[in-house]
């Protein structure tokens, strides 16, 4: 008799290590797109003109936004759950991210009180980091 095993391999210690600091990092952005749908930008101590800036977001900017944030959530998640469909979730949030920032730094001028260019090399560096991760986690037969 012959066992069928599981070919799957055993997910290395930095995979939960990887997928759980970044599920609550994307997690921040998904806070910050909720607040701004949800009209909670004033309980967050934004003043008149930050909501004003964030509520001005043209409708494809803000799918682009949400793709952006639910794409790297997701990946986070597909990480966690070892998925290979975690890179698909990183592609959709790279293209999110990457349309949503020639839109702030291409098209518009962002105020000076809403500029944080330290954040956003951070989003850049997570979002990444975790295509590359996903991608050789993947070829690594981790993600499945």
């Amino acid at each position: 008799m012959t066992i069928v095993g599981n070919s799957r391999k055993r997910a290395p210690s930095h995979l939960w290590l990887v997928g759980l600091v970044t599920l609550l990092f994307n997690a921040m952005g998904i806070i910050s797109y909720l607040t701004t749908k949800l009209g909670m930008l004033a309980e967050m101590g934004l003043s008149p003109s930050q909501i004003a800036f964030m509520e001005s977001y043209p409708a494809w900017v803000s799918a682009f936004w949400a793709l952006g944030v639910w794409g790297a959530f997701a990946g986070s998640v597909l990480i966690l759950l070892r998925s290979k469909w975690a890179v698909a979730a990183m592609v959709a949030a790279l293209v999110g991210l990457a349309v949503v920032t020639f839109y702030h730094y291409g098209m518009i001028t962002v105020p000076a009180d809403m500029q944080s260019p330290g954040l956003d090399l951070a989003i850049w560096v997570v979002t990444l980091f975790l295509l590359v991760y996903a991608r050789r986690m993947t070829a690594a037969g981790v993600l499945r």
